[in-house]
């Protein structure tokens, strides 16, 4: 996988070291997984997760969110949560977030 959108969820199911084959309720919850991670990840930083213009920034603009993705989609397999806890966020995380954070000025 070279960016964000590209990760499926045998990608996040390797990440996490389960076999997701032939089970269609794991499957439906590591996509879930994926599209919150992806959401949290935007809704973060202000980066736009797809655009129509060809160069614009959005999340495929930066490799280092792709470990952010499965980090993310890794805590909410293990906690079995479908939202990600701003108050108790992976250090890395975080980090690698912060370093991308768009400031609206207005």
């Amino acid at each position: 996988m070279e960016c964000v959108s590209k990760i499926t969820y045998i990608d996040i199911a390797n990440y996490i070291k389960i076999d997701a084959t032939n089970d269609v309720e794991l499957e439906k919850e590591l996509k879930m997984y994926l599209k919150v991670a992806k959401n949290f990840i935007s809704n973060y930083t202000g980066i736009p997760e797809t655009s129509k213009e060809e160069d614009a920034e959005t999340l495929d603009s930066y490799s280092d969110f792709i470990i952010v993705v499965l980090i993310l989609c890794q805590d909410m397999y293990d906690n079995r949560t479908m939202y990600v806890d701003g108050k108790s966020i992976n250090k890395v995380v975080q980090t690698i977030l912060d370093m991308h954070v768009r400031v609206n000025i207005g």
